[in-house]
């Protein structure tokens, strides 16, 4: 693979390991965030950038990993943002996961700029980044999709060219609606057998080899019983997407309640004061309700 210049901004709990992996095969990487730059990439050959601005102007493509569309567009718009350091030819490539509708426009200021934009928000949590094995939903042209694809490679197993401008968005939407039922699903289904009597673990155990097994059966589960909620994935961020699915919802006259129940129990948690909990965490809301906590004898 031959050498390219890469931007990446935003070196957060996911961002961080995924521009690691680009500067461990040795691209011209060039870098900035809003907090510190971690340690590891501080100590590594990445340049460090004073602005957003100028990490677009040394590189062809540039990587944007942020919590939501309003950073999104600060990060590219803004004073001193991306658009003002582009020149024709280059890709902004946003791998945040954000809003479809509002992708789309961000899409066209970029083209109109003479450059490709691409959205690419991920799945796979700070497990999936970290082992270079995120889901990468990508939307736009097959062309900025084929330059980029050897760093989506570099950073993830599961990469998709779903649709254009937007629609890798509306994937992780929808991604982000399963998991979320899913944790809620693993959530009831453990504190039930807890409550019952049962060993959770071994209840686990036994699922995993049934219909039932899935991820989040086998590492969230895991994280239920060991009481382990330090975030790899953020509940305010679960909250941001489910936001988003259910608003896109009521705009398409679409009815998604289990969606609705779901965000309902990461309000309560953040409500105790666990917005920055692992979004496993919502097993907790349960817990309060049924006033038993798994592991509890």
């Amino acid at each position: 693979m031959s050498t390219l210049n890469v931007g990446f901004i935003g070196l957060g709990i996911m961002g961080a390991p995924m521009c690691g992996h680009l500067i461990n095969a040795g691209h011209n990487v060039f870098v900035t965030t809003r907090s510190k730059v971690p340690e590891a990439i501080a100590q590594s050959k990445a340049v460090q950038c004073a602005s957003a601005q100028e990490v677009a102007q040394k590189a062809d493509l540039i990587i944007t990993m942020l919590p939501d569309t309003p950073d999104v567009e600060k990060v590219l718009f803004g004073d001193r943002g991306v658009a003002s350091g582009l020149s024709k030819g280059k890709v902004v490539i946003d791998m945040s996961s954000i809003s479809p509708i509002v992708t789309k426009e961000f899409a066209q200021k970029i083209n109109a700029l003479g450059c490709e934009y691409l959205d690419a928000p991920v799945s796979g949590g700070e497990v999936g980044a970290k082992n270079a094995a995120l889901t990468i939903m990508v939307g736009g042209s097959e062309a900025s999709f084929a330059r980029a694809k050897p760093l989506f490679e570099l950073m993830g197993k599961n990469i998709t060219l779903v649709g254009g401008n937007g629609d890798g968005q509306t994937a992780k939407v929808a991604n982000q609606i399963i998991v979320a039922l899913n944790i809620e699903a693993v959530s009831e289904a453990l504190l039930f057998a807890a409550k019952a009597g049962a060993d959770p673990a071994k209840v686990r155990q036994a699922l995993m080899g049934g219909f039932a097994a899935s991820r989040i059966l086998e590492v969230h589960g895991e994280r239920m019983i060991n009481r382990t909620f330090n975030p790899g994935f953020r509940i305010e961020l679960h909250q941001k997407d489910l936001n988003l699915a259910l608003q896109s919802a009521r705009a398409m006259g679409v009815s998604l309640p289990n969606t609705a129940t779901a965000q309902e129990l990461f309000n309560a948690c953040a409500a105790h004061g666990g917005k920055a909990w692992d979004h496993s965490a919502m097993v907790r809301a349960l817990e309060k309700m049924a006033n038993f906590e798994i592991g509890q004898k």
